[in-house]
């Protein structure tokens, strides 16, 4: 058994290796980051003893997922696809951003959708496979800001339980988490604001969060949203009215 986890070098991806490692998987990681790959792999191999893959490659341009899948057409193709890789920047969105938009597109939407239908196909090709979008509470946040962000993982939200219907009379299944905010260096906080989330409950372990992701997607459950601000954030900010969304945008941008 396989597992291909996309930003596996560190963060969240990191610990779905780990938790798929520790159930006997063997991995591929992909990453654009070298050194922390060849670390992540290094470690992953000592501690668990299993054969892991590692694939330096930047997942942000047009053709990604198709160099991807026709490198591990050559390798092995995986019984578990974690589509984990993502970017975050939070600020208003300028002419010089557009870049920075194209390559957020790029990754969490153009991405993500040819990985899930080309390995998807070879899933159901075989009779049997799990994939897992990391999507985001603020898919159901849009809010300034986060503008291209939470767009992207509402489309991964909406994706994923779409397509989820067309596998399922294949034995594959895709499940979607929507993550509130997780202790990682994805949002860039300083350690000593993270300690205190996690400490007050706020923000949820990488731990904490991948056990239930994949609890979820062994299950073939199509959207998880764990964590309690999942339960009470995004109405509550639902119910703020646009002239007040707007006043706090201006306050603090």
């Amino acid at each position: 058994m396989t597992a291909l986890i996309t930003g596996g070098s560190s963060g969240m991806g990191l610990e779905y290796a780990r938790q798929l490692a520790g159930r006997g998987y063997d991995l591929i990681i992909v990453s654009n980051r070298q050194e922390e790959l060849d670390t992540a792999a290094e470690a992953l191999r000592t501690q668990f003893q299993v054969n892991v893959i590692s694939r330096f490659q930047d997942l942000a341009v047009p053709d990604a997922a198709d160099n991807l899948f026709q490198w591990c057409t050559q390798q092995l193709l995986p019984d578990v696809l974690v589509n984990n890789a993502g970017m975050f920047f939070f600020k208003e969105i300028q002419t010089e951003d557009l870049e920075r938009v194209q390559a957020m597109v790029n990754l969490h939407v153009v991405t993500v959708t040819r990985m899930c239908v080309l390995f998807g196909n070879a899933m159901k090709q075989r009779g049997s496979g799990y994939i897992l979008n990391v999507s985001s509470m603020t898919a159901r946040i849009p809010a300034p800001g986060i503008t291209i962000y939470s767009a992207t993982k509402a489309y991964l939200k909406s994706f994923g339980r779409s397509f989820s219907y067309e596998l399922k009379p294949y034995n594959v299944s895709i499940t979607t988490v929507c993550p509130a905010a997780v202790a990682t260096p994805l949002y860039r906080m300083s350690d000593k604001t993270m300690r205190l989330g996690v400490r007050i409950g706020l923000i949820k372990t990488p731990q904490w969060l991948v056990k239930r992701a994949l609890h979820a997607m062994f299950h073939r459950r199509r959207v998880i949203s764990p964590g309690f601000m999942n339960v009470w954030l995004p109405p509550l900010i639902a119910l703020l009215p646009g002239p007040l969304v707007a006043f706090i945008w201006k306050k603090i941008k």
